[in-house]
């Protein structure tokens, strides 16, 4: 499975992947899941905000046990983060198949749209919208860079957008949902292949943009530039400083410049942070003085600032009753207790958490590294991912009625 999935939507020039929310990329990827379902006899449905799910057991039931993750990327990103999840809940329904245990709930997989909102510039698309978070208007209006809006892009890959919006029904029917994930950070140590997660730190994106005064660079004074680029700039390193006074995290990683010329002065540069902290007052205030701090050098620049929250996510405490079920299933083995730790970095997990008992599963990431091609996981890590997923799903699904 994973051979098959590693060359889709991968640059050869970066060696990253480009698997963007209805492109070619996630269409192929979409492909591979239905037909891995198909083969293993699950029954395949598409539901009204575009995830995918693999159902074995009648999907209307009711108290079902639900696995999976996503199969998009960032920009240039790894080939795990994400796809370890599904590939990993396809292995462990195999491994509950060859241990010859019955689920007595329905048990299904999925794979939800646009977790990373690379393209249209919103996460979880596909969680947020069956959970309600993001409704159907908001998702309307969502637009890529090349201004393409999501209902089309939608269309253009084959699938109806009319029914867009919350899924009460669906919910109604999980008893709990458990997302394995690789590890987005190096906590888990050599003997620690495997973790659970505790919580996942508030988190949101804000774009600022900077409006100055387009000219030419090579005949305006110095004392005469609106030069948004500086004011930019200023903030950048502000965020990075009060971030680390704060004990959080704060990133401008994507930027646009208008005219975008080389010998121009720019008359506009947007900018988009994310930010993270351990509790959302934190968070908030670390916002807020970026902002300030932005507004303040704006003055000196005679370049005006807008700020807009484009989304946010409140700090998740996972199922208290669900994670510690998981870490004592785990915590048989030989390694004794299982690690729990936080996470800075957001997944539908946390999106479903408000609706649904949800809990989720790390395997060891060495490097450290992700949302980058060097994004990596040993093979025995995953598989033993493979193992604890199929321990707890036999737990959580296969015990007497």
């Amino acid at each position: 499975m994973w051979a098959e999935l590693l060359p889709v939507g991968r640059s050869a020039s970066s060696g990253g992947y480009r698997r963007f929310a209805w492109n070619s990329a996630d269409t192929e990827c979409r492909a591979w899941f239905e037909e891995q379902a198909r083969n293993r006899g699950l029954a395949y449905e598409l539901d009204r905000n575009g995830n995918q799910w693999a159902w074995l057991g009648d999907p209307g039931a009711g108290d079902a046990v639900v696995t999976g993750s996503h199969l998009d990327s960032v920009p240039d990103g790894g080939a795990f983060d994400g796809p370890l999840g599904v590939v990993s809940s396809f292995a462990a329904l195999d491994e509950l198949r060859a241990r010859g245990a019955v689920p007595t709930r329905p048990l299904a997989i999925v794979n939800f749209g646009d977790e990373e909102g690379a393209r249209f510039g919103v996460a979880c698309i596909g969680s947020r919208l069956t959970a309600g978070v993001l409704s159907r208007e908001q998702a309307y209006a969502l637009r890529d860079a090349d201004g393409v809006r999501l209902p089309d892009a939608m269309e253009r890959a084959g699938y109806d957008p009319t029914a867009l919006g919350t899924d009460t029904d669906r919910l109604a029917r999980i008893g709990a949902f458990v997302e394995l994930h690789v590890e987005q950070g190096r906590y888990l140590t050599e003997d620690r292949p495997v973790g659970v997660a505790s919580a996942i730190w508030p988190h949101g994106r804000w774009r600022f943009d900077f409006h100055g005064e387009a000219n030419h660079a090579g005949t305006t004074r110095i004392e005469d530039r609106r030069d948004p680029v500086l004011t930019f700039a200023e903030t950048v390193l502000a965020a990075r400083e009060r971030a680390r006074a704060a004990g959080a995290l704060a990133t401008f990683g994507k930027i646009a410049v208008e005219p975008n010329g080389t010998n121009a002065i720019a008359s506009l540069v947007r900018g988009w942070l994310d930010s993270r902290a351990p509790d959302e007052a934190v968070l908030t205030e670390l916002v807020a003085a970026v902002e300030r701090a932005a507004r303040e050098r704006g003055e000196r620049d005679g370049v005006r600032v807008e700020l807009t929250r484009e989304s946010y996510t409140p700090v998740v405490d996972f199922d208290g009753p669900l994670r510690d079920r998981l870490a004592a299933v785990l915590g048989k083995g030989a390694a004794g207790d299982v690690p729990i730790l936080p996470t800075g970095a957001g997944h539908d997990a946390g999106i479903l958490a408000s609706v649904i008992p949800t809990a989720m599963l790390f395997v060891r990431n060495p490097s450290g590294v992700s949302h980058s091609p060097a994004e990596h996981a040993e093979e025995a890590d995953c598989l033993a991912g493979v193992a604890a997923l199929a321990d707890v799903l036999e737990d959580l699904a296969c015990q007497p009625s």
